[in-house]
């Protein structure tokens, strides 16, 4: 797969406001096991720079990925008056990255918006492998965690690239990990949870890793910087090297 290089990432001073984006509508979808209040900093910083936030709670656990693409995330949509003239951008954390996968497989009812995922298990997690059969993972995870592997089961992996006519999509992954147990099960550089190589996504427009864990992830401020450069951009925010000098 052809990835963007990686490159140091630039941290802002201050969270940029966009008088261009007057309103755009953001839907913020979390990751499994939770809850909207799991992404309230970035619904708070997006609201600040003038985005029009949609932050939805969904049953990550009880319906399966499907269902909810085809089913609940349309419904959501509409009821938050966005309507098929609308330009929709997302920003997911973890498994909300897959439920929008699916759901932009499979609708195209909006101009393509811009996408932003962070922590993805675009290629799923070795932690699954090892936790599938492990009863409190089982109920805790519910319909949808055991198919978030990296074997035949896998969900992501059946997904296929990101699609043509999807809109861009930036992925950011953390590489920082509190839990070395599962660490030890995942390959290379990960945020305990999901490995960097395998956020990544074949058709991504950008990609950037950041020194934070996966469930932190979505609570840190350098973390809503890039997220609203993307939005604004297209892109992540990058050193831009000095000007050379001459000696003379």
């Amino acid at each position: 797969m052809n990835s963007p290089a990686f490159a140091p990432a630039f941290f802002p001073a201050a969270l940029p406001v966009a008088d261009t984006v007057a309103g755009e509508p953001v839907v913020l979808l979390h990751g499994l096991g939770l809850h909207r209040w799991a992404m309230a900093r970035l619904a708070r910083d997006l609201r600040a720079a003038g985005y029009r936030v949609v932050n939805l709670s969904y049953p990550s656990r009880t319906r399966p990925l499907e269902e909810l693409a085809a089913d609940w995330l349309p419904r959501q949509l509409q009821a938050a008056g966005l309507d098929t003239g609308t330009r929709v951008n997302f920003v997911t954390h973890s498994m909300g990255g897959i439920l929008v996968r699916f759901y932009l497989r499979d609708h195209r009812a909006h101009p393509p918006g811009r996408v932003v995922m962070l922590a993805p298990p675009n290629q799923g997690s070795e932690v699954v492998n090892h936790l599938r059969d492990f009863p409190p993972f089982r109920w805790f995870t519910g319909v949808n965690g055991g198919r978030l592997g990296t074997d035949a089961a896998s969900a992501p992996l059946a997904l296929g690239p990101w699609p043509a006519g999807a809109g861009e999509l930036g992925i950011i992954a953390g590489d920082r990990s509190f839990n070395p147990l599962f660490s030890a099960w995942i390959d290379g550089p990960n945020d305990g949870k999901v490995a960097v190589s395998r956020a990544q996504l074949e058709g991504m427009t950008d990609f950037i890793v950041l020194p934070h864990s996966h469930t932190w992830l979505v609570w840190c401020r350098d973390t809503s910087a890039q997220v609203l450069a993307f939005l604004r951009e297209g892109k992540f925010a990058r050193v831009t090297p000095p000007p050379e000098t001459s000696a003379g």
